[in-house]
């Protein structure tokens, strides 16, 4: 059995993946960040098809009806200039992963942990506890 930590931040990735994910997977309480809604909102607006349009859209609304979003605040933007100071000391370019920079910051600020499909994204990150969820299958074309 997989003990749950009590609460946790989602990162997009993990928000993408809410219908393919098993229940003990996920922290007992579930939060997101306005981080992930901004990330979130781009989706709908760069989609190349209606079908991804509205994918992508479902999930925004969704997200949005499910959680109240902890804020990037300043206690945030603190943590972030430490996020980044790290990425750059050991020579990863934060720009290139500039919305995970920001979730691990508001995390950190948060004390919670991060539960991502992608936890490579946040390696070097000090301070920051990593949780890994399965990833959903890609789909063949």
């Amino acid at each position: 059995m997989t003990v749950q930590d009590p609460a946790g931040l989602l990162d997009t990735s993990t928000v993408i993946a809410l219908g393919s994910l098993t229940a003990d997977e996920l922290p007992a309480e579930s939060y997101i960040s306005t981080v992930t809604l901004a990330e979130l909102s781009v989706g709908p607006l760069v989609a190349t098809t209606d079908e991804d349009r509205v994918a992508r859209q479902s999930v925004l609304q969704l997200a949005e009806a499910h959680f109240s979003p902890l804020p990037f605040d300043s206690e945030s933007a603190r943590a972030f200039g430490r996020v980044a100071a790290a990425l750059r000391g050991s020579g990863r370019k934060q720009r290139a992963r500039a919305f995970d920079a920001l979730l691990a910051a508001t995390a950190i600020r948060h004390e919670l942990p991060i539960y991502t499909c992608n936890p490579g994204d946040f390696v070097g990150i000090d301070g920051l506890a990593v949780r890994a969820v399965t990833a959903p299958p890609i789909p063949e074309p």
